[in-house]
């Protein structure tokens, strides 16, 4: 990806409110000669239950080893900040991150937690995870 077609450095409203946009963007991992891992917390992560319309919350956990991209960080803010209007299920929106992730990165190995706040008393977390850690790369 060009450098002027970046997310980074431009002023970007926060009017989205599907993540059909797909809006993740990748940039080369600078690394490409050693497997090491990523990893990104967000603490606030929003949608809404497509029952209720209530809000859900979330702390999602993203770790991953990538291969010749990684992910551009403030796509991924703005990615994730379009589903705080958006209906689905906790493991549809976990399960479809991923997914999004994997298809924009195609990273060597990748796992998402989502840990749901409580609905109802019972607290629905989800993870997923494509293939096995590589040999010798640390995770927490």
């Amino acid at each position: 990806m060009k450098k002027s077609q970046l997310l980074l450095g431009k002023e970007i409203p926060y009017k989205f409110d599907k993540p059909e946009q797909k809006i993740l963007q990748a940039v080369p991992n600078p690394h490409t000669d050693v497997d090491y891992v990523a990893s990104f917390t967000c603490p606030e992560f929003t949608s809404i239950c497509p029952i209720t319309s209530q809000p859900d919350y979330a702390e999602l956990v993203i770790d991953y080893v990538p291969g010749k991209s990684i992910l551009e960080s403030k796509s991924l803010k703005l990615y994730l900040v379009s589903y705080r209007n958006h209906g689905a299920f906790h493991e549809d929106c976990t399960i479809q991150i991923a997914k999004d992730i994997v298809k924009t990165i195609k990273p060597k190995w990748l796992r998402i937690a989502g840990y749901w706040a409580p609905r109802g008393g019972i607290p629905i977390d989800v993870f997923f995870q494509t293939g096995e850690l590589p040999s010798g790369v640390f995770i927490e």
